[in-house]
């Protein structure tokens, strides 16, 4: 089986990061209109937990992971994994489809922010690396745009081999988003080293098990890798 990979800019060889790649094959992700048992009981612990259910812990290092140059996590520009926090508190947690819906409740349980991508739109080699002054993609249908100077940002393989843009922490591209007739994904869930770090294998586990059950993924793997640690921090 064909597994996917990403490289690591040596720019980030400092950055005290830590990605988990999950990869999911042979899905079925028609919508559907009702969270699934596991997803349903999720959202009830998040809800009896309230705004504790994320840890000031993890917030400030997820946060701290983005935070680099002009890039500033907060407001609109926050991690997704907070964005879906405070939807799940509001009773207002999107439903999209399976896999999405899998990428997200791995996300919440753990409080990393995690990417989605059509494994045919994308293809197998992925690059991680900051975004440049200029760098933008649209994240919505509506044509709206993010900002990707100084965001950490994952990147395809365009055409003739230059790199575009497709993810972040914060709002995926459009070009690579999951629609119905997707048939393979790739997710990566960012994490910050250190303790905060500590759960990135279970929820990579989450991720590819909910892959298999709410999806019908046939086959499913996960790696975990990490850059060195950030100045001072070990």
């Amino acid at each position: 089986m064909l597994v996917p990979s990403i490289q690591f800019d040596p720019g980030l060889a400092e950055a005290g990061l830590r990605i988990a790649l999950i990869h999911g094959s042979g899905l079925t992700v028609a919508k559907r209109d009702e969270a699934p048992a596991s997803l349903a009981a999720l959202l009830s612990r998040v809800r009896d937990s309230g705004e504790t259910f994320l840890s000031e812990g993890r917030k400030k290092a997820v946060r701290d992971l983005l935070r680099h140059g002009k890039y500033k996590p907060a407001g609109r520009a926050k991690p997704s994994s907070e964005y879906l926090l405070a939807a799940a508190l509001e009773g207002d947690f999107p439903l999209v489809n399976p896999a999405v819906d899998a990428n997200n409740a791995a996300s919440l349980a753990y409080g990393y922010p995690a990417s989605i991508f059509d494994l045919g739109k994308c293809g197998l080699q992925l690059l991680l690396r900051r975004g440049g002054a200029g760098d933008s993609y649209q994240f919505n249908p509506s044509g709206q745009q993010i900002d990707l100077e100084d965001l950490l940002c994952v990147w395809m393989k365009g055409e003739g081999g230059v790199p575009l843009p497709i993810g972040n922490p914060v709002k995926d591209s459009m070009a690579t988003k999951v629609f119905e007739l997707c048939v393979g994904v790739i997710g990566v869930v960012y994490a910050p080293q250190g303790p905060e770090g500590r759960d990135l294998e279970a929820c990579a586990e989450l991720y590819a098990a909910l892959l298999e059950s709410q999806c019908g993924a046939k086959a499913t793997s996960w790696t975990v890798t990490e850059t060195g640690p950030r100045p001072g921090t070990r």
